[in-house]
């Protein structure tokens, strides 16, 4: 491998710099780019429920329409091609395969992924299989959803159709998509779908989802041979405001909870009660041989990272008593999510994850920003994400370098989507949708990856941590 040589205005890096099997793909979720949400037999998810509610979503927009990939999946794989992306990411959606959550499956569900699968696997394109990305049945939830034990029962069932319709040509798998957002924005902050709040529904909603990862690495192991199973966790580098006591206690606290709340329990070490002490109600919902059930062995463990979070003390914050300091209160750079522009974060994250001693390999599930795209003559120019993903992977690469685990790097996402209480306004795709003729324009910083993933060459600046406008 060459040697990273840094100069005063960046240093050029060749993708063959990384080790020679690291994957490289595209990362994108069902509800996001689907659209179609009453097709065919589909039932209804939280989600399309939770884009009805006034005041939920930016605009008051929805995702039904959304990318309309339901009926251009082709048109977008063919364009992936064109990039000479080679691996991409996607979910199922839980209402296709079965509408009412239990019971009768939807073969117009299984038929619409078995096309996406197999064209694919036609264009040369290896499919990553995400099985659940936020959008429990409707149905579920009116029984209580994640914050009901008997979802157990409910996600093995869903599992093991999804496995046994496709895992004779899908190799590759992941469990759940970001425990922590799902069950914090949805369960305890009540700004995602579902809209529940309160402890009450959190922890319950924590402790089955984390058995739900490894009761679902479980089923795949045992219907798909060779399976490269794994499942992703949001993470951000935590930073304390200062170097008083408290200010390191909310940062210890913050870390805990937001990095490694459900990665511990699955390799053994238990939920961090011991820097969360509020997490030791958790205990209610705990049931003889649960936490040997929360166990399991992953192939790889995704971790998702965009930023790094500065978190100070704060005595109006409950159970916690930590606050995140506002990246624009802090006068850095940051991006349209109001996220600070921190490639090292991402370098951070790669090595907290692979110091644990039984996670086998690390891979980047997820990296990319949202950032205003600049529309000239037919064109779509994009510099901040261009620089921002340089950067970024250049992070990426110094792990690698080191002996890191880290063995892959998704980014996303494929084309602008519905970006969930955010509506369409802010834009992280490598490809531009005009939502009103669905037509896609691939960005510059679409060309820079094209590029990268070809030719292998590019420019990376791991001096600055910023980026010029």
């Amino acid at each position: 491998m060459p040697n990273f040589k840094s100069k005063k205005e960046g240093a050029t890096i060749d993708k063959k710099a990384f080790p020679k099997n690291f994957v490289w793909g595209v990362s994108t979720a069902a509800y996001q780019i689907e659209g179609a949400y009453n097709a065919d037999d589909k039932g209804t998810s939280i989600w399309d429920q939770f884009v009805l509610k006034k005041g939920a979503i930016y605009g008051g927009q929805t995702a039904q329409v959304a990318c309309d990939f339901y009926h251009r999946y082709q048109e977008d794989i063919l364009l992936m091609k064109s990039m000479n992306i080679e691996n991409f990411r996607f979910s199922l959606a839980w209402t296709r395969i079965i509408p009412e959550g239990q019971g009768t499956v939807s073969q117009a569900g299984i038929d619409f992924y078995n096309r996406i699968i197999n064209f694919c696997l036609e264009q040369g394109i290896v499919p990553w299989v995400t099985l659940y990305h936020w959008d429990l049945p409707q149905v579920l939830e009116d029984k209580g959803g994640w914050s009901n034990r008997e979802v157990l029962q409910w996600f093995e069932n869903y599992v093991e159709v999804c496995t046994k319709a496709f895992g004779d040509r899908v190799k590759n798998w992941m469990v759940l998509n970001e425990p922590m957002v799902f069950t914090g924005a949805g369960y305890f902050l009540g700004v995602h779908a579902p809209g529940k709040k309160g402890l009450q529904n959190f922890l319950p909603a924590v402790h089955y989802a984390t058995l739900s990862q490894a009761l679902g690495g479980r089923i795949i192991r045992k219907n798909v041979p060779n399976a490269n199973i794994g499942t992703t966790f949001s993470c951000s580098q935590i930073t304390p405001n200062s170097d008083k006591k408290k200010d390191l206690r909310a940062a210890e606290k913050a870390d805990a909870l937001l990095n490694r709340l459900f990665v511990e329990p699955t390799l053994g070490l238990g939920y961090p009660m011991e820097s969360v002490p509020v997490l030791e109600k958790i205990r209610k919902y705990i049931q003889p041989g649960d936490m040997e059930n929360c166990l399991f062995d992953f192939d790889f463990i995704g971790i998702q990272n965009y930023t790094r979070e500065v978190v100070r003390h704060s005595y109006t914050v409950p159970y916690l008593r930590a606050k995140i300091v506002k990246a624009t209160k802090r006068k850095v750079q940051t991006t349209l999510m109001d996220w600070e522009v921190y490639p090292p974060s991402i370098y951070e994250m790669i090595t907290k994850f692979s110091n644990y001693e039984k996670v086998k390999k690390v891979i980047v599930t997820e990296n990319g920003a949202a950032f205003e795209d600049r529309l000239d003559h037919g064109e779509v120019n994009d510099p901040q994400r261009t620089q921002y993903l340089q950067n970024y992977i250049g992070q990426v690469h110094k792990a690698a370098e080191e002996n890191k685990k880290v063995a892959g790097y998704f980014v996303w996402t494929f084309t602008d989507n519905f970006e969930w209480a955010e509506g369409y306004f802010p834009r992280f795709g490598l490809v531009h949708i005009d939502f009103k003729t669905q037509k896609r324009t691939i960005k510059a910083s679409g060309k820079w990856y094209r590029s990268f993933l070809k030719e292998s060459e590019v420019l990376v600046n791991q001096e600055k941590n910023t980026v010029s406008n």
